[in-house]
């Protein structure tokens, strides 16, 4: 199936990727619209984490060819993708317990003043900012002081996505996550993605549960053995169909 014609902002053609004699990406096209939530999924050791980190500059593909927003890029590294505007909350979302959300939200981007050999923090004023960002795309916290460790699973995923939306994300990438989150937590983290999706924001959503893609995936790319099997829209396919294509247990 191909998509409608929606705008791009990413295009991975005939991406091949071997790591010796090992072809993990078999000639995979996968393309992302503006706007939209596009989920990739397939079983364990299909493809699709190998594909992502092509995207993200972890690793370097073979061959095949990498558009964003309509222009060729190569993306040599995690620094090259961020600089692009793609931004990865992995499953350890990259936080540090120790730290309040503000420093968190912040880190490697704090505002502050140069007096003399001194940096002087504009903690007040990050402080608002983060609490006044995660608030408009619906996440509320009891305050930017409070250290990330005593968080819950999905309030921690509610930080990574709304710092990832307020310094300018062209693009989210998802990496599984509501593993391991409770049934209330995963609704929370279900409607942030709805969220930034409200807000224009195109994500990429990686996920074992079909369910999940069900709610709020507009699009949805199966792989599998390294071949994409196919691209669909939502409801274009039962949650069974879905299921017995990740498996192989139907072909397209």
């Amino acid at each position: 199936m191909s998509q409608e014609n929606g705008q791009p902002v990413v295009e991975m053609k005939n991406i091949v990727k071997r790591f010796g004699t090992v072809e993990a990406l078999r000639g995979v096209d996968f393309t992302v619209e503006k706007g939209k939530v596009h989920a990739l999924i397939g079983d364990n050791g299909a493809g699709k984490s190998t594909l992502i980190k092509v995207l993200t500059g972890v690793h370097t593909p073979t061959s095949g060819a990498i558009y964003f927003e309509g222009k060729q890029v190569t993306i040599s590294s995690p620094a090259d993708a961020r600089a692009l505007g793609i931004e990865t909350c992995y499953q350890d979302l990259a936080l540090i317990p120790l730290m309040s959300i503000w420093r968190n939200f912040f880190l490697g981007r704090e505002i502050y003043t140069n007096l003399g050999p001194v940096k002087w923090l504009h903690r007040l004023e990050m402080c608002r900012l983060c609490s006044d960002a995660l608030h408009d795309i619906g996440i509320e916290i009891r305050s930017a002081r409070e250290k990330v460790g005593k968080m819950s699973g999905g309030e921690r995923q509610s930080i990574a996505i709304g710092r990832a939306i307020h310094f300018g994300a062209k693009l989210l990438i998802l990496d599984e996550p509501t593993s391991a989150l409770s049934v209330a937590e995963t609704r929370k983290v279900l409607s942030y993605i709805e969220n930034a999706k409200a807000q224009g924001l195109p994500v990429i959503l990686i996920t074992h549960n079909v369910s999940h893609i069900y709610q709020v995936s507009d699009y949805y790319t199966i792989i599998r053995h390294g071949r994409k099997v196919g691209t669909y829209r939502k409801g274009e396919l039962t949650q069974e169909d879905i299921a017995d294509l990740i498996t192989g247990t139907r072909e397209a």
